[in-house]
């Protein structure tokens, strides 16, 4: 899917089928505007759909031609129909983001009424050029790191595998843009950065000699609370950060490369993934990424879900700017703070969840709501007009949960959930990209 210059910090993309489908104008009995598949439907699909729906990308089967999207028109009417395709979790009504990915209405409309009307082709003759997507990439790249070597996935049809990679540098450096590429475009899901800061690396660093295989294996997060960099799942482009802001990377740091692979066609395949960063020895506003969820969920395990409950919601709100100094190790000092981007995590058994400021003055400003949660399409969220948060405001953060017997992965029995790291365990947590 495309992922209209988005910035990503957190995320993971994988589904069923996409949508798409065509247009030409040729007059029904009505006398309205007939679309076909070469002046109207195959542009929008060339534009949504074909980066992970193309033969040796992502997607389970390809959306190239007329052939390939009649043959799955029933398919793709559902999504479409049920805006799951292109893959867009925000819920409308909450803020405004860069990279917006849903499908607008004028081209699902477009789409809808081409496959009410029987799917027509037309005439080659009056295809239209597909908008090519919004460029990609990093202003500059100044460091390309990689797997040490090829890795071959073992685990059907889902494999999480963190890997430790060496950082370089010898001095701190600000990391002010980040891509990943793919080294295996057909089964790399998803990627996510973290760092794992000198006084952090010696957990990550026993996770990964305890698993004789390169990395270790890792759901969720990457064993440990620390900082994440970036993100990237098909669609998403990468590029630099706000402008004047970056991450602080300490010398004698690693960064943990979570690599989801998804072996739906089996296993065999290897990848080489790589991510480029852009560096700076200095910025005008150091950025953190703020964890937000309840202290007392993560050390004390006090977000219990019951067994059989289709809805237990779980919540928690705090003013942080007077703590920014302990919460961000002085990364941010106490005050007020700016929001550019903010992202949001649970696991198999969440339903929704949403992020907002709840103002001093008792207004609230929706941050991020979540109102169908898939764990196979996490993402990251840029706002287009980042946000301040003043003292005396607080951020809220709150998430459902079916633990009911429906919905449970298979082989599961419904049993009491509660904070953790494992396929097993459940979590309710916010990232925001923010700067003092």
């Amino acid at each position: 899917m495309r992922a209209r210059g988005a910035r990503t910090m957190l995320f993971s993309m994988r589904g069923p089928a996409i949508l798409c489908a065509a247009v030409l104008c040729a007059c029904g009995s009505s006398g309205s505007a007939v679309p076909t598949w070469h002046r109207d439907v195959r542009s929008i699909v060339a534009a949504n759909c074909t980066e992970c729906h193309t033969t040796g990308a992502i997607g389970p089967f390809a959306l190239e031609s007329y052939r390939d999207v009649v043959a799955r028109q029933g398919l793709v009417r559902e999504q479409v129909e049920s805006r799951k395709m292109p893959p867009w979790p925000p819920g409308a009504g909450c803020a405004e983001y860069a990279g917006d990915r849903s499908l607008p209405d004028k081209d699902r409309a477009t789409l809808l009424s081409w496959l009410d009307h029987g799917a027509p082709e037309g005439d080659p003759a009056d295809a239209r050029a597909a908008s090519p997507p919004a460029p990609a990439g990093l202003s500059r790249a100044d460091r390309d790191l990689r797997l040490p070597a090829p890795y071959s996935p073992v685990q059907v049809p889902d494999e999480y595998r963190c890997f430790l990679l060496d950082w370089p540098e010898t001095q701190r450096r600000y990391v002010t843009g980040f891509v990943a590429t793919p080294g295996n475009a057909a089964i790399v899901h998803h990627v996510l950065v973290f760092v794992a800061t000198p006084d952090r690396l010696a957990q990550f660093q026993a996770l990964d000699d305890a698993d004789p295989a390169p990395g270790y294996k890792c759901f969720g997060g990457p064993g440990g609370v620390t900082p994440v960099l970036g993100a990237w799942a098909p669609g998403s482009r990468g590029g630099d950060f706000p402008a004047g802001t970056g991450v602080p990377v300490d010398p004698g740091s690693k960064l943990i490369l979570q690599i989801h692979y998804n072996m739906t066609r089996g296993t065999g395949p290897v990848d080489q993934t790589s991510i480029q960063l852009k560096l700076d020895a200095a910025v005008t506003r150091e950025a953190f990424l703020l964890p937000w969820a309840n202290p007392s969920w993560v050390n004390a395990h006090s977000m219990p879900i019951p067994a059989g409950n289709p809805d237990v919601r779980h919540a928690f709100t705090f003013a942080p700017a007077p703590y920014l100094g302990i919460i961000t190790s002085n990364a941010i000092p106490p005050g007020p703070f700016t929001v550019y981007a903010t992202a949001s995590h649970q696991h198999l058994r969440g339903t929704r969840n949403r992020l907002e400021i709840q103002r001093a003055s008792g207004a609230k400003e929706c941050l991020l709501d979540i109102p169908r949660w898939d764990f196979h399409w996490q993402g990251s969220y840029a706002l287009k007009v980042p946000t301040r948060v003043q003292p005396g405001d607080s951020l809220s953060i709150e998430c459902h949960w079916d633990n009911s017997a429906k919905n449970q992965p298979a082989g599961i029995v419904p049993h009491e959930l509660n904070w953790g790291e494992g396929t097993d365990d459940e979590m309710c947590l916010g990232f925001l990209y923010i700067t003092q």
